[in-house]
Order: C-alpha cells, then sequence, then structure tokens
C-alpha cells in the first residue's frame, strides 16, 4: 500500500499499472459489444488524456469540471485530472443549465469536458454568463458553440504517441491536495462544494475495502453515476487499490442484462434498486424460487452493498433468504463517504454496520451522529462559515440522527432537518414512519407531511401492479394510476394497509390522511436527488394542492 507523501490516487494508479499492467482491468460497452482493456490499456488512454489537459494550459490547482454520463472516458478523464495535479469537478447530468453555470462560475472552472450534444446545449443556453476563456471539450462530435467559440472534439486532441503516466505526474499532488470539489445536491439549500483531498480519497477506499473484503478474480459492475461520491469511492477507487476488473454497465436501465452478461460478484447500489427487484420478482410471484436472485444477477453473485438511504427491513430478509446477503453502510459526501459499513463478520439487521479502521463515531447529545477521522473533508470551498457550522474540533456533524448498540453497531433514525414538530409538539422521524410503510407492497413511494400541523398526511404514489393482483382485477391498467383516489375499494384497501404497518407506534406518529397520487416523485423535476433521496420542499411545493385538501377535508369534517 502508498504510504506517507505518496499515498495518492495517481499514485496509487501508477503501481497498479506497474504491478499488473498486461491484466484484465475495465470492461465497458461500446456500439452493442463488450470491450476489456488491460491496465497498460488504460493507463494509455489516461496519458493521452492527461497530454491533452496539459495541451489546454491545465496546471495544478486548476479546476476541471466533467459533465458526463457514466462511460469508460469518465472514469480515465479523473485520473488524467488528478495525475496533472488539478482538481476534478463532477456534475450531474440531469442538472439544468442554470444550476450546472452555478458550480462552473462557484469553483472557477478553466474546463469543461461533456459528454455529449445534450450536454453541451446546457452550457450553449448559458454561454452569455460564462467566463470568455472558459474551454469546453466534447467526448462526442459537437456542432454547436459556446460564447462563439467552438466545442473541440477530445479524440482531435489527443496525441498518437502518448506520453509516460510517471512523466506526467505532476511533483505537486501529495496526500494533502485537493483532489475535488463535489457540488452537494442535498435536499435543503443551495449546493456547497465539498473539497476532498488524495488523503480523504485514498483512505476512505482503504479502509471500505478493507471492511467490506475481495477475492482474487472479483469482477464489480458499476452503475450508479460516478459523478456521485458513492460510485467513485466504493466502485472506481477500491478498484484501483484492490487491482481486480471493474465493468460500467451500459445504462441504469440495462443492469440486468449486463448481469447476465459480465456475471459480477460484488454490486453496489441504492436501496431503490434493490427495492425494484424484490418488487419485480413479487409481481412475477417468484419471490419463494431458490437461486432466483442469484441467477437475476448473473450466477457469480457473492454479495452487493446498499448506501444512500435507508433500506427496508423485508428487501434485507430476502437477499439474506436467497443466500446473496446484502450488506449496508452510511456515509454522505463530506466524508468521502463511508463511515460505517456491514460485512460477513459484521452485520445486523437494520443496522448501517461499524465504522471503518481509523473512523471515530460518537452521538451527540441530542443523538446527532459525528465522526472523526482522515475522511473527513478538508471544508466547503469558499465557504468558511458553512465549513465552521458542520466540523467543529475536527469533528463532522453529519445532520443525521442515530443511536449505536452495545456492540458498536449504528442504527440511522432519522435526519434532523426533516423532523417533523407537529402543532402538539410532538418530534417524529418520518423515515421511519416511510421504512414502515415501504414494506407494504402496495406502497411504491410515500412522504408523510406534519410539520406545525395537528396530525400527519401522506403523498402514496402506489404500486399499480400490486394494487391489481390484490383487488383481482384484470381490467386495471397498471400503467394508469388516475381515478384511484375516487374507488372506494382501493381506499379502503390503503387505510387497512397504512394502519396494519404502523400499529406499533405511538398515535401521534399514525397518518391521519393519505392522498394516492397519479405519478412517482422524478429527478426531472428536482423531487429527488441523485441518490433518490426526498428533496421534501420540492415535493410539497408540487404536491401542495393534494397535502391542502388532506387537511381542508378534516377541517370540514
Amino acid at each position: 500500500m502508498t504510504t506517507g507523501t505518496t499515498r495518492t490516487i495517481p499514485r496509487l494508479f501508477l503501481d497498479q499499472v506497474h504491478r499488473a499492467g498486461d491484466q484484465v482491468a475495465l470492461h465497458y460497452k461500446k456500439d452493442g459489444a463488450w470491450i476489456a482493456q488491460t491496465w497498460q490499456q488504460v493507463a494509455d488512454r489516461v496519458a493521452q488524456t492527461a497530454a491533452v489537459l496539459q495541451h489546454l494550459g491545465i496546471k495544478p490547482g486548476d479546476r476541471v469540471v466533467q459533465l458526463s454520463e457514466n462511460r469508460s472516458q469518465w472514469l480515465i478523464t479523473d485520473l488524467a485530472i488528478q495525475l496533472c495535479g488539478a482538481i476534478h469537478v463532477p456534475i450531474h447530468t440531469p442538472l439544468t443549465g442554470a444550476q450546472i453555470l452555478y458550480q462552473v462560475i462557484d469553483s472557477g472552472a478553466r474546463l469543461v469536458l461533456v459528454s455529449n450534444q445534450e450536454q453541451a446545449a446546457k452550457l450553449v443556453a448559458t454561454s452569455t454568463d460564462l467566463p470568455l476563456d472558459l474551454h469546453v471539450v466534447s467526448y462526442d462530435p459537437c456542432s454547436q458553440e459556446v460564447a462563439g467559440t467552438e466545442i473541440l472534439l477530445l479524440d482531435q486532441l489527443v496525441e498518437t504517441i502518448p506520453r509516460a503516466l510517471d512523466d506526467l505526474l505532476a511533483a505537486s499532488v501529495q496526500s494533502d491536495s485537493l483532489a475535488t470539489i463535489l457540488y452537494t445536491s442535498g435536499t435543503t439549500g443551495a449546493p456547497k462544494g465539498v473539497m476532498l483531498t488524495q488523503e480523504n480519497l485514498v483512505s476512505n477506499a482503504a479502509g471500505t475495502l478493507e471492511s467490506f473484503g475481495q477475492e482474487t478474480g472479483d469482477v464489480r459492475l458499476g452503475f450508479l453515476p460516478l459523478s456521485h461520491i458513492f460510485a467513485r469511492t466504493c466502485d472506481l477507487y477500491t478498484w484501483l487499490f484492490g487491482g481486480t476488473e471493474l465493468a460500467l454497465a451500459e445504462s441504469r436501465d440495462t443492469v440486468l442484462a449486463d448481469c447476465a452478461e459480465i456475471q459480477p460478484m460484488l454490486l453496489n447500489a441504492v436501496p431503490y434498486f434493490y427495492d425494484k427487484l424484490y418488487r419485480s420478482l413479487q409481481d412475477q410471484g417468484l419471490l419463494e424460487t431458490p437461486g432466483i436472485l442469484r441467477k437475476l444477477l448473473g450466477g457469480r453473485i457473492r454479495s452487493c452493498c446498499s448506501g444512500g438511504a435507508a433500506l427496508p427491513n423485508n428487501v434485507f430478509d430476502f437477499f439474506l433468504g436467497q443466500e446473496v446477503p446484502l450488506y449496508q453502510g452510511y456515509g454522505l459526501t463530506e466524508a468521502s463517504p463511508v463511515i460505517t459499513v456491514s460485512s460477513t463478520e459484521q452485520v445486523k439487521r437494520g443496522s448501517v454496520g461499524k465504522p471503518l479502521t481509523d473512523v471515530e463515531v460518537q452521538l451527540a447529545d441530542d443523538g446527532e451522529i459525528i465522526t472523526r477521522g482522515p475522511h473527513v473533508m478538508a471544508g466547503y470551498y469558499g465557504n468558511l462559515a458553512a465549513t465552521q457550522e458542520v466540523v467543529q474540533d475536527g469533528w463532522l456533524y453529519t445532520g443525521d440522527l442515530g443511536s449505536l448498540d452495545e456492540e458498536g453497531f449504528l442504527f440511522i433514525t432519522g435526519r434532523k432537518k426533516e423532523i417533523i414538530v407537529t402543532l402538539g409538539g410532538k418530534n417524529i422521524a418520518p423515515v421511519l414512519l416511510e421504512s414502515l410503510l415501504l414494506e407494504d407492497p402496495l406502497i411504491e413511494q410515500v412522504m408523510v407531511i406534519g410539520s406545525e400541523r395537528k396530525f400527519l398526511v401522506a403523498l402514496i404514489y402506489p404500486s399499480l401492479t400490486a394494487l391489481s393482483r390484490e383487488l383481482d382485477d384484470a381490467t386495471m391498467n397498471p400503467l394508469d394510476g388516475s381515478g384511484l383516489s375516487n374507488d372506494a375499494r382501493v381506499l379502503h384497501l390503503f387505510e387497512e394497509c397504512i394502519g396494519n404497518r404502523l400499529a406499533d407506534l405511538s398515535p401521534y406518529e399514525q397518518v391521519g390522511q393519505f392522498a394516492l397520487i397519479d405519478r412517482p416523485f422524478s429527478q426531472e423535476l428536482n423531487e429527488l436527488t441523485p441518490k433518490l433521496s426526498l428533496r421534501r420542499s420540492e415535493v410539497g411545493k408540487n404536491f401542495s394542492q393534494q397535502i391542502e385538501a388532506m387537511y381542508r377535508a378534516t377541517r370540514q369534517q
């Protein structure tokens, strides 16, 4: 393992290339066919891209934006940026032009790399507000111009004879060097640029791999957006540390097809993905079929890891029953991101595991989870006040509430900013109620509301397939949820469902009214973050009529 001043992502990559250059490292799809590249072939591409960056005038400390979907060039660019000593600013592709503009300007980026015309068009739409000296380079051909300047094509800039990686490595890249700025897409407030150093990333990848483990010959399938720190640390950088094989899914819609072809042993995903698998097998009546889950995931899957949100217990139980253990972890961008993780040796139902080596976890007096160690961010870019608010005496205040049991397992109970305080002064964690409700096959999405109200209400997007099966109604359209709120059978069914799921909770934690909505919460409408957490304020605004109607109906009774 690299140590001291050499403990950096670029050095880690160089060591891996020198050690196993002729071994297969990366799989990705191009024109419908899988391509396999060795560590040396990946290194050649990284060297070419790094040479282009330097040709464009990128120097150590410069900020370089990447606006791209997952593709092999994403990780090539990431490694090339860090090799040059520059700072990588990845941006989530679902963001709008205005949101992208904010991050480009706030970070002071000198270069933007875009994947295609669709992403380039967002820059074009805001080009009058972009810096005049900003370079824009595209992976795919683009016919557009930004502020009157042609968008360059990366392939036309690549040198035919790549320079050696060791010659390109900037001497300024040290353990404490800033590696990346990641703008939080949090559930509230303006985005803040999280600054992570080389040591942040390396220590977190090493600790995650040590806790979770791997075996020789492992193939990991990655499909979560690499612009999010979960995939970047837990797929990309653990791959560098482990020296195994990484396959990039063609898209998030082809994951199961990719599993069938690649046959991975390891898979990281958010709970939404695992819940969808569970519900799909449930809809087909296959939950009790031995080995069905392993077969669905390619036949060689050894274990899966879940993070980014709460994992429903019934999904955990199903995976365990299918002998495909699903390990839950916990973290946040400001922590690089992993704080705790479960594994074969340390797993408990409902828990997010135990802290990584070198990571400390404690609970503040009010139950807030705080953590200290090499994983804690360097701060928010250009925002000292916000940094000092969440990092105090080396401790990162996560904003999450939790509990630690006698064995050191961490349990998440809610988020401080999401706590509902009713008119009666009762404090309620909506995540707990929502996780219980989501265990019911009839409920696909739910959000509980009730701050400064007398009682709780819920917005529910039903599983139309499960509802059709429950009602034994073959005429129900599984794609059309309109009219359900006027169907007495449906309303009675959901009343029973909610009552049963929340039966063990206190009277003030019961849902007094609910509304069945005719569309799911959407990332495109800014109601979900990239990791599919609820943006409660946005959902509240977009469904304000339904929410007010529930409270108005009660007043009229």
